[in-house]
């Protein structure tokens, strides 16, 4: 297989004002699979029709984007019993290649967060940057790992969706209700507060607006913190990624951010990616950031985080529990192993740390 065809086939799914990456404008979210076409003579791809509606920039992206991970959990790559009441289930197959990409980024991600939450004995909160239809609130409420308390901020459109899906789906509502105490829970059509669950709807580029809505959820500066950024730093520009990170590093003397997006994106591989959004009206405005595991890493350092690691998604791979990989790698049969092995490269985790308590943040790694 082309590096060519190779990177259009790894060009994530597309659409505007998304959730998962609800930094700014436009947003896509984690591997995702457009399949280009055969190399015309010239040796360039030929283009393929326009994505389907459910990919068009006409409709939310985080419910486009989780759509492939709804047909993950079916096919048994990892359980998630509440992502059924947020998406409704792909009708076509997706690609092993993107469904192991997604197992990684999942268990990945996951492995950090809980790292934290072993490191602070979940005496901590989590603040979840552009959650979209994510449901770890209810992962960790399942496995005994509540923080002290959990928030969510995205767009108020896609808050208004993911409050309207909890107030009509019980199994959403009841673990709420079941770990809320004190006052009567606050609700309306564009927040959700409880005392142990709240969504914010705000706009991660202006983080004084940010900063005053989460306090009015209670959120507590002195708390160990936890910040959660999946698809989301890609679509902002850099100058609005480096306030937010700045932001963060500045009010919490205790915290470590969690950030995964792309990587190596200057090579050949990541320009197609680049140029396949492009062509559907989505442009990365923080790319440049993502040229490489350092520029990652040291975006971190210079706004004000004391340590930062980076890795691709390949290693990550590599690092997660064998025996359940070998599990998932006997659900598909996978020809395509050059194609998983670029994409997995053209992606990364990256974690950050403070630590003037000295709770052995910084030594969280895989």
């Amino acid at each position: 297989m082309s590096a060519l065809r190779s990177a259009r086939e790894a060009a994530p799914p597309v659409a505007l004002s998304g959730a998962r990456g609800a930094a700014a404008s436009g947003v896509a979210d984690g591997p995702g699979s457009v399949r280009g076409g055969r190399p015309s003579q010239s040796g360039q791809p030929r283009p393929r029709p326009a994505p389907p509606a459910a990919l068009s920039p006409s409709v939310p992206q985080d419910y486009c984007s989780r759509l492939p991970l709804r047909f993950a959990v079916s096919v048994g790559y990892w359980k998630d019993p509440y992502i059924q009441y947020f998406v409704r289930q792909a009708k076509e197959r997706k690609a092993p290649e993107i469904n192991r990409g997604y197992y990684a980024r999942v268990h990945g991600v996951s492995y950090l967060i809980k790292a934290f939450l072993k490191k602070t004995e979940c005496n901590c909160q989590i603040v979840n940057l552009g959650a979209g239809m994510d449901t770890l609130f209810w992962r960790l409420k399942d496995e005994n790992l509540l923080p002290r308390k959990y928030f969510e901020v995205d767009f108020p459109m896609i808050v208004a969706r993911k409050i309207h899906n909890i107030k009509s789906k019980p199994p959403l509502s009841k673990p709420i209700m079941e770990s809320h105490s004190g006052d009567s829970l606050l609700i309306d059509s564009h927040s959700l507060d409880s005392s142990r669950y709240s969504i914010v709807g705000a706009d991660l580029r202006f983080s004084s607006d940010l900063e005053e809505k989460l306090k009015k959820h209670n959120l507590d500066i002195h708390l160990p913190t936890l910040l959660v950024a999946e698809c989301v730093l890609v679509y902002m520009t850099p100058q609005q990624s480096a306030n937010l990170l700045k932001w963060a590093a500045s009010t919490f003397p205790v915290a470590m951010f969690i950030n995964y997006e792309q990587v190596n994106m200057m090579d050949r591989f990541g320009q197609i990616m680049i140029e396949n959004l492009q062509r559907r009206q989505c442009n990365l405005a923080g790319v440049e950031v993502c040229r490489s595991l350092e520029s990652q890493r040291e975006r971190l350092l210079l706004n004000g985080w004391e340590t930062a690691r980076a890795i691709d998604m390949m290693k990550v791979y590599s690092f997660l529990p064998q025996a359940d990989v070998k599990r998932i790698e006997g659900l598909e049969f996978l020809d395509e192993k050059e194609l998983f092995e670029q994409l997995m490269q053209h992606y990364c985790i990256c974690w950050a740390s403070k630590d003037s308590s000295n709770l052995g943040l910084a030594n969280i790694t895989f």
